[in-house]
């Protein structure tokens, strides 16, 4: 029917659409009234303690450094090390960050807004922008903390070692400071937005973290006087990862000369990226914000129940599209090789964890030669440090024996005593461990560390102990927080003495064994490991046979 015979006009679907973006939001403000201004207390509150913090610990201890200085005390003793060790130093930090804040976008991101703001909110005929928009925002303040702290300490210490100043080294620090983590949450809200962005980074992240472990390696031997100036200056004019190398260097006895240039292209680089997320971030489709939506709202009830193992399985599951090994290895001839065999081939088909236990021992591995130097306190310090990082490595690799130990009724396969068939799932971890010991000890020794770090692949035995007295503990016991009420309640402390057993046992024996005076001898530190590792493994066994015995069928 037409309009000249009296028909109505079909109407276009955008004079069906209305828009109810202002009303919604308008009454939402009003309803949400009490609930924002408890919000916002507890957030202040949040901000005055860490800044509380912040000011006690960092501002107290800068400002006595300071006066030291006034009155004559040097700190420029190892000055002209940190200026060697900054310039790949911070490229390993820049890229590192950019990474770290890519990777969260693949299960979290910076647009993430709640469940019912997704489910509910944005299925509505509103336009996304106002909703989305300051979930952006938000998450570009969040950013810049870590940025502000960097920047501040980078002041102080060029302040103190370098005779910079600390405002002129503070403010040309905080250009990086505040760039490269407004770069990287851009680059987080496009993974979001695009799914080629996303397979991007999945496919990037091995190689991205090889380079940061490179960078990372290469600052520890500029510190020790290796370092390489061409290599540098490549690094640094490379890209946003490395100009603010170039920016913080500036002010220092160690500038580049037209260093200052990289101001330009860095400031250019950030705004340019911050108006494209703004309008990038309202075109999220709403599928990606609701899987996003739910994955941290399970990471947070796992966290919320000290189960910090679900919420691992629950990051571990989010992302469906990764992609998955499918390697393959001859199935074993004897029967004793199955269970190693099987450990064997879960890692090689999780490539992830071999990644993260070498980026854990990279750490590890630079921080001996620093060790070895240091004497009193500071080489208890440095070696509880290295080795806390070396537990982090080798507990990556005993995921098997977790998995096994989640529900010990999976063992009904095995012909062996479930304590037996626990200790049998330390090989793979054990070998693998001293393997890569040994290979970071070379590492160190070209770093310039001693023949003493040649004890490392030794210390890996009862850093597996320990990984495997913690795979035994089982489900989390939230039951052991609640200690008696009162003041100096030690319930916290007794579930994390449960919960971290292992580590919290061995790592400071071993710092007491490695860090006190000289450090023992070669065979009486290889004594010591193996005892340590052959009391652990027995406590693991006898976790394991109690863990079993809480879900043995009953009469």
């Amino acid at each position: 029917m037409s309009v000249a015979d009296g028909g109505v006009a079909p109407e276009s679907a955008e004079a069906e659409w209305t828009d109810w973006t202002d009303d919604t939001m308008a009454l939402l403000r009003a309803l949400r009234a009490p609930h924002r201004r408890s919000r916002a207390g507890q957030i202040g509150y949040t901000v005055y303690v860490g800044l509380m913090i912040v000011l006690a610990w960092g501002g107290m201890f800068s400002i006595g450094a300071f006066a030291n200085a006034s009155m004559g005390t040097d700190y420029t003793a190892h000055g002209a090390q940190l200026l060697a060790a900054l310039p790949s130093g911070v490229c390993a930090l820049s890229l590192g960050l950019i990474l770290v804040v890519a990777r969260d976008a693949l299960w979290r991101g910076p647009v993430v807004a709640p469940r019912a703001t997704v489910d509910w909110l944005l299925a509505q005929p509103m336009r996304p922008g106002p909703v989305l928009r300051p979930w952006f925002w938000t998450s570009c303040a969040v950013a810049l903390v870590p940025g502000l702290l960097a920047a501040a300490a980078s002041g102080v210490a060029l302040g103190l070692m370098d005779r910079t100043g600390f405002l002129p080294a503070f403010g040309w620090a905080l250009i990086g400071g505040v760039c490269v983590p407004l770069v990287a949450t851009c680059c987080a809200v496009a993974v979001e937005r695009y799914e080629a962005a996303a397979r991007f980074v999945r496919r990037a992240t091995p190689v991205v973290a090889v380079l940061v472990l490179l960078l990372a390696v290469q600052s520890g031997f500029a510190w020790n006087g290796h370092g390489s100036t061409l290599l540098e200056r490549i690094e640094m004019w490379s890209g946003p990862w490395g100009w603010p190398a170039l920016v913080g260097l500036t002010p220092t006895t160690a500038a580049i000369p037209g260093g200052w240039a990289a101001l330009v292209p860095l400031l250019l680089l950030t705004a340019v990226a911050m108006v494209l997320a703004h309008r990038a971030a309202p075109a999220i489709p709403l599928s990606s914000l609701r899987h996003r939506a739910r994955t941290a709202a399970g990471v947070a009830a796992a966290l919320r129940t000290a189960e910090l193992r679900s919420a691992r399985m629950v990051l571990a599951q989010s992302d469906q599209r990764a992609h998955r090994a499918r390697l393959r290895i001859p199935p074993p001839t004897r029967p004793w090789l199955a269970v190693p065999w099987r450990d064997l081939t879960a890692l090689l088909r999780a490539p992830s964890r071999l990644g993260r236990a070498v980026f854990f021992s990279a750490p590890a591995m630079l921080l001996l030669p620093a060790a070895v130097a240091a004497s009193g306190a500071d080489r208890l310090l440095i070696t509880a440090c290295s080795v806390a990082f070396g537990y982090l490595a080798v507990a990556q690799l005993a995921e098997p024996a977790r998995v096994e130990a989640d529900d010990p009724r999976r063992a009904g396969w095995s012909p062996y005593p479930y304590g037996e068939l626990m200790l049998r799932h330390a090989v793979v971890p054990a070998l693998a461990s001293v393997l890569l010991a040994a290979l970071g000890a070379a590492v160190a020794v070209l770093a310039g560390a001693g023949a003493a770090v040649w004890l490392a692949p030794v210390a890996a035995l009862p850093l597996t102990a320990a990984a495997m007295v913690n795979a035994c503990r089982g489900p989390s016991r939230q039951e052991l927080m609640y200690s008696p009420s009162g003041m100096g309640s030690m319930g916290p402390f007794i579930f994390l003495a449960w919960y971290a057993a292992g580590p919290v046992t061995l790592v400071p024996a071993l710092a007491l064994v490695f860090g006190l005076g000289r450090g023992p001898s070669a065979p009486l530190a290889v004594s010591w490991c193996l005892v340590f590792a052959a009391i652990l493994l027995y406590w693991a066994y006898q976790r394991a046979l109690t863990l079993s015995g809480r879900h043995r069928p009953k009469d």
